[in-house]
């Protein structure tokens, strides 16, 4: 999966694979999550909202399973 980097004070690079709904985040400490059956149209809203960071928090924290990858 390739991530695209983003501006943002807490996340550095955003990747999803359309073919298996994965959300793939990397954080600027270096942690890399994946979250499972992410709708496109959530990725499409949170590459496009002003605040990364807030669409994180209030759209795909503690709503999607996820798993810590590194």
């Amino acid at each position: 999966m390739i991530r695209q980097r983003v501006s943002s004070s807490n996340i550095a690079s955003i990747g999803y694979d359309s073919s298996t709904f994965i959300l793939e985040i990397e954080f600027n400490s270096g942690s890399i999550y994946q979250y499972s059956n992410v709708p496109i149209s959530i990725y499409n809203a949170f590459m496009t909202a002003s605040s990364h960071g807030t669409y994180f928090s209030r759209f795909i924290k503690d709503v999607f399973r996820y798993r810590k990858i590194r």
